[in-house]
């Protein structure tokens, strides 16, 4: 135990060490001067904590309801994603997918405050962030972050906490790709290597601007603009998440599932998940969180939250009918696993659009990811050929995919959406193509895999020759719980 204890922290610090040295060497922020639009949206969960003016006082009403946001999201992870994610597994391997969730959680925290949000959400490059906030250095009670209205500002403690958690589930999703029979020690190590450097530059690339303030004409526009995240400077649309959640999540984990190998047995023996009870119960946890998730990612307590708390709200019901009829017609029988995880899918699909579409659009995005991920978890898992244990990437990863594009769609004002803001104008820009935010929506979409891969593999492969990935096979029979944390969840 000693041993695996040592490696963990080695490998922490050379990850740590790593990263810093990324940050340094990273160049300097550019603007995508040819294909950018008007302005880019609010089309993040989050802004930078930026410099504003002393006079600016957060609103206690903001405050009060991005506290409330951040302890949903929380909600989600635990105990949401561990219930049922848990209810999925067989009985054997539950209180293991419980003990990842927490640990994970906390472990992803702590990173965050050390280095995570600063390296994601000050200025530094187009690619990553900076050293402002190292350690969480200089922030203090009156610290101010900005939101996406010209002199609104929030305290940046709710800020970075909000980020925090965000950061924390996305870490979490990854493990039903490859649940039931990977090391936990192992697992640990991939979340520190991964977080360093697939979620927190695409994060930065996504999300980070320095705030509407000092945008005053087209110059100052350019300028604020060219300092933001990469992706950000494109123009894509993603309010809390698609791209940085959720298609993050999935492809670490279908990645997972293939190097670390199919389960014992998979294919031969019956591997149903052990207590539905806990997926719905799950789900449903899930689905309330989930209006923090997407309404606090407005930042305000404002209309713009209103509409993303509307739209979560009527996607994911369409979902839940979409696949629960789709499966009726093709399986004979809708399933109580079939509507949870079509609550799910809604979910997901809804997550970069839940700002920018109308509620008309917010039904067609949920039934098509109904329909479209229940494919992905029957014949698109079959034509991968992967042991995707709990289906992450046929709900997250197609759902995530699906929702980043039809965002692209949807947000257009002609078909109910909010278009783009234009900060010079302060009003939606009079010109929208739905062609042209498709292709911004496309590149980011295959951006994030491609990086999201290629960090994966590298750090599994080498997790694997350094502690190994997966239990002996009489401890992945026996059950992780067993063999891996002395426990059963039911005692005989």
């Amino acid at each position: 135990m000693l041993t695996w204890m040592k490696r963990l922290v080695a490998g922490s610090a050379m990850a740590l060490a790593i990263g810093a040295t990324g940050v340094i060497v990273t160049s300097p922020a550019h603007a995508d001067e040819a294909k950018k639009p008007a302005v880019t949206a609010p089309a993040a969960a989050t802004a930078a904590a930026a410099p504003v003016a002393p006079a600016l006082v957060p609103n206690k009403g903001d405050t009060a309801w991005m506290l409330i946001s951040t302890a949903l999201v929380l909600l989600m992870t635990l105990p949401g994603l561990a219930l049922f994610y848990g209810g999925l597994t067989r009985s054997k391997n539950i209180l293991s997918i419980c003990m990842q969730c927490m640990v994970i959680f906390s472990v992803i925290t702590v990173l965050w405050a050390l280095y995570g949000y600063s390296f994601a959400f000050t200025e530094g490059g187009a690619f990553i962030g900076g050293l402002d906030r190292l350690f969480l250095a200089g922030m203090t009670p009156d610290s101010v972050a900005a939101t996406f209205s010209k002199g609104v500002v929030i305290p940046e403690y709710v800020f970075m906490a909000f980020q925090a958690v965000f950061a924390t589930i996305t870490c979490c999703l990854i493990i039903g790709s490859f649940a039931e029979r990977a090391k936990f020690s192992a697992i640990l190590v991939f979340m520190i290597i991964w977080f360093t450097f697939s979620y927190l530059p695409i994060a930065h690339m996504v999300w980070f601007w320095p705030g509407p303030d000092d945008i005053k004409d087209a110059a100052s526009l350019d300028a604020i603009t060219a300092r933001a995240g990469w992706l950000w400077q494109k123009g894509v649309l993603d309010f809390a998440g698609g791209t940085v959640v959720h298609i993050n999540a999935a492809i670490a984990g279908l990645v997972g599932s293939f190097v670390i190998g199919k389960r014992v047995g998979y294919g031969k023996e019956a591997m149903k998940p052990h207590n539905l009870v806990y997926v719905m119960t799950g789900a449903a946890l899930l689905w309330f969180g989930w209006f923090g998730f997407n309404a606090g990612s407005a930042l305000e307590a404002n209309g713009s939250a209103a509409l993303a708390f509307v739209n979560t709200y009527l996607a994911t019901a369409a979902a839940v009918l979409a696949w629960s009829c789709a499966e009726w017609v093709t399986k004979g029988k809708p399933s109580v696993l079939g509507a949870a995880s079509g609550c799910v899918a809604g979910l997901v699909a809804i997550t970069p659009a839940a700002g920018f579409v109308g509620p008309m659009g917010s039904l067609v995005i949920g039934a098509a990811a109904g329909v479209v991920c229940l494919w992905g978890v029957t014949g698109l898992k079959k034509i991968l050929g992967s042991d995707d244990s709990l289906d992450v990437f046929g709900v997250h990863g197609v759902g995530g995919i699906l929702g980043a594009l039809l965002t692209g769609v949807f947000a257009d004002p002609a078909l109910g959406g909010t278009g783009i803001w234009d900060y010079v104008a302060n009003a939606a820009a009079p010109d929208y193509s739905i062609a042209s935010q498709l292709w911004i929506q496309s590149q980011v979409v295959i951006t994030t895999i491609i990086w999201y891969g290629v960090v994966s593999f590298i750090a599994f492969k080498l997790i694997d020759i350094v502690i190994g990935l997966r239990v002996k096979e009489d401890e992945e029979r026996e059950g992780l719980d067993i063999s891996s944390h002395g426990e059963s969840a039911y005692e005989s």
